[in-house]
């Protein structure tokens, strides 16, 4: 029993670490023509990263908050995104 235990939350833990590196920030912003906004999606990445590595570090026992970056992380990748569309369109 104790051995089924012990590979039901191996499962678990990398089932979660495959789901937090499937949702990981996207690169979509030119760096051709906006190389700000791309370094900056790029430091997002980075930070996603760094989050998904402390979570593992930690078994996944942050109190959610790790979590809750990660998802304010990837609203600002979209913030990012939306604001090179407007850089478009208004050019």
């Amino acid at each position: 029993m104790k051995r089924f235990a012990s590979v039901a939350m191996i499962a678990g833990v990398v089932l979660m670490a495959g789901a937090a590196i499937a949702q990981q920030p996207v690169h979509d912003v030119s760096g051709k023509r906006h190389p700000n906004l791309a370094r900056a999606q790029h430091q997002v990445d980075a930070a996603y990263k760094s989050v998904i590595a402390a979570q593992q570090a930690n078994e996944f026992d942050l109190g959610g908050h790790a979590a809750k970056a990660k998802e304010l992380l990837d609203q600002a990748n979209q913030e990012l995104k939306q604001a090179a569309e407007v850089s478009n369109a208004n050019h």
